[in-house]
């Protein structure tokens, strides 16, 4: 019997028929989401033996509402997500004419999702122009809400402008000397709160604690915005040492305890020396500050000494900018990233090129708290390939995949990935990846679904 998917105080409750709403997409829409929703629904038959099936529930949201109810975002589309908590969504064009800037950011923002999840993996055979594609497994989450994404801006010449000019020039003279041409100037805020950035991060280490992974990154440009991006990563430290303390350890952590394992007789100084080669050149403020950190990392020598520290979740930085060089020259040393929105944004784009391009590329949008989900195509609607069966549905397939994922439902989760890593290694591909391999078939939209689930593998066990 059809119901929806709640949350308790225990976590995400599952049924086994659970309603879920959907929204098909403007552009190539339609064709990818009849060519998905034929792959979910086999991979769930697949793997429960009828046991489980979702009962889909069309919602609107783009064109598609906008030509029915002269609405982009009805406010009964946002209900529905609100009372099932789980959805999907394809691509949606960007309205025209003001009001909603952007259709997603819109949902993110009304709902509170502010993990943008975004998983980054190679499937054996994608064509990628990077040297070693399979050495690219991360994860990221991107801030949601917060960054230059909350949309306060003003436009250069306005009334709105002008009035934000002069009050910041009175309350703020200093600063508003820095800006060049005050007159000329459009005008946005950057909000990163404490609060935004610590749930964001929380999120992050319990994912990488859970599934088992090496490390979380904190990419961000703190050099430069020391009270925004700076302070992320400062909140990201203290939240880890704070609320993970059993299970995690930061980068400067391991040189402490590494180097005092090296040197039992090490004292503080002379390892405050040894993680600071500028030690000697430092204030005598400073120097107090390293030792004292020094001292306070030996004082985890019981749980993490003797070499425990290399079975915990590491927690380090790096900045935004040698970030994006980083993860495809030294791809394996990431493996969770947190990072705000823009840099998110960025990122999480660079890394689909490397396996693939954004139309394989899966996201989620995610309140981890109320457990209210939108798993989305993370690529545009393409217009002119609208209709034509043509485009790869994979970025959708796989955002159904984390879903799947996200419900419980791993035995049919697996499956989408095998018959995906089948149908690409079999050369069974769209014409995106066709014009890039070699020997390769080319088939429809609709026909690499049959491909995947041809693949997928039958021995799953079906939980009794």
């Amino acid at each position: 019997m059809a119901s929806r998917i709640t949350m308790s105080k225990s976590g995400l409750q599952v049924p086994d028929e659970p309603i879920v709403p959907f929204i098909e997409g403007d552009g190539t829409g339609p064709d990818i989401w009849n060519a998905s929703v034929r792959v979910l629904d086999g991979a769930v038959e697949k793997a429960y033996g009828g046991k489980r099936r979702i009962h889909w529930h069309e919602v609107l949201a783009g064109e598609k509402a906008f030509n029915k109810t002269g609405n982009w975002l009805p406010e009964e589309t946002l209900q529905a997500f609100r009372d099932m908590l789980v959805g999907i969504k394809g691509p949606l064009t960007t309205p025209v004419g003001g009001g909603i800037r952007s259709l997603n950011v819109a949902l993110r923002q009304i709902l509170d999702l502010y993990v943008c999840l975004r998983p980054v993996r190679w499937f054996n055979g994608v064509p990628s122009p990077v040297k070693k594609p399979g050495d690219c497994n991360m994860v990221i989450f991107r801030e949601n809400c917060e960054d230059i994404y909350a949309g306060i801006e003003f436009k250069e010449g306005s009334p709105e402008a002008k009035k934000f000019m002069d009050l910041f020039k009175e309350a703020f003279p200093k600063e508003f000397g820095k800006i060049r041409f005050p007159a000329t100037s459009g005008i946005g805020l950057k909000p990163v709160s404490k609060e935004g950035s610590e749930r964001l991060i929380r999120a992050a280490i319990a994912y990488a604690l859970r599934e088992g992974r090496k490390s979380l990154t904190l990419v961000h440009k703190g050099n430069i915005m020391k009270f925004t991006e700076g302070a992320f990563k400062d909140w990201g430290y203290a939240l880890a040492a704070r609320e993970f303390r059993a299970d995690t350890v930061s980068e400067r952590e391991t040189w402490i305890l590494g180097n005092k394992e090296a040197n039992k007789d090490l004292a503080a100084e002379a390892n405050a020396r040894m993680i600071d080669p500028g030690f000697d050149m430092m204030t005598p403020e400073q120097r107090t500050k390293i030792v004292s950190e020094v001292e306070t990392a030996l004082k985890l020598w019981p749980s993490h000494g003797e070499g425990k520290w290399k079975g915990k979740l590491l927690i380090k930085d790096s900045i935004a900018d040698i970030t994006l060089q980083q993860v495809m020259t030294r791809a394996k040393d990431f493996d969770v990233i947190a990072t705000m929105n823009l840099n998110g944004d960025y990122l999480s784009d660079a890394l689909a090129a490397q396996v693939g391009g954004i139309g394989i590329a899966p996201g989620a949008n995610i309140n981890y708290d109320t457990g209210h989900a939108i798993f989305e195509a993370t690529h545009g609607t393409a217009p002119k390939y609208a209709n034509l069966d043509q485009v790869n549905p994979g970025s959708v397939i796989l955002s159904g995949e984390m879903m799947l994922r996200y419900m419980g439902w791993n035995e049919a989760a697996d499956l989408i990935i095998a018959g995906m890593d089948g149908a690409i290694g079999a050369k069974t591909v769209t014409y995106d990846f066709h014009r890039l391999m070699e020997g390769a078939k080319k088939v429809k939209c609709s026909e690499f679904a049959t491909e995947i689930l041809r693949h997928m593998d039958a021995r799953v066990p079906v939980p009794a």
